[in-house]
């Protein structure tokens, strides 16, 4: 069961970021004919950001000491000491943006040009943000495997 936390974690992720790519592109084209499907698109990205907060959580909180140990103590300590870190304050940022996402793509974004620059605002910073806590998190990942290869080594 740990291996699909661990496997379903980015995974709704990079989910919740190909979704906020998805709503700034319809955007990008905001007519009444697309009006729904960006609606419907803006309520995707919290649900999957969501999931992946949540199971990212549970991980932390239950299995996440193990893997701290031994990046700590391998050869790519910076790993949990700057990536890690780094990933547990970043992930806030994309975690309000994508509650509010939904709430400022409910305006007529067709007509309100203030409205359709903040969605593409916001949709493109859940973008960035989520790009660079997948990228913390393949550092993280491969930390922990070097550690592992270094004690196999042993």
């Amino acid at each position: 069961m740990t291996d699909i936390i661990l496997f379903a974690h980015p995974t709704f992720g990079v989910l919740g970021i190909l979704s906020a790519l998805w709503v700034f592109v319809e955007v990008l084209n905001a007519s009444e004919s697309n009006r729904v499907r960006i609606r419907r698109a803006a309520l995707i990205v919290p649900l999957f950001m969501v999931l992946a907060w949540g199971l990212g959580g549970y991980w932390y909180i239950t299995h996440y000491s193990v893997d701290k140990a031994l990046i700590l103590n391998g050869p790519w300590p910076f790993a949990h000491d700057l990536f890690m870190e780094t990933k547990e304050h970043l992930f806030f940022i994309p975690a309000i943006l994508a509650l509010y996402l939904p709430i400022v793509a409910a305006a007529n974004l067709a007509a309100n040009k203030g409205a359709r620059t903040m969605v593409l605002v916001v949709a493109a910073l859940i973008v960035v943000n989520g790009l660079a806590i997948e990228g913390a998190g393949i550092v993280i990942d491969h930390g922990a495997k070097l550690s592992l290869m270094q004690w196999r080594a042993k």
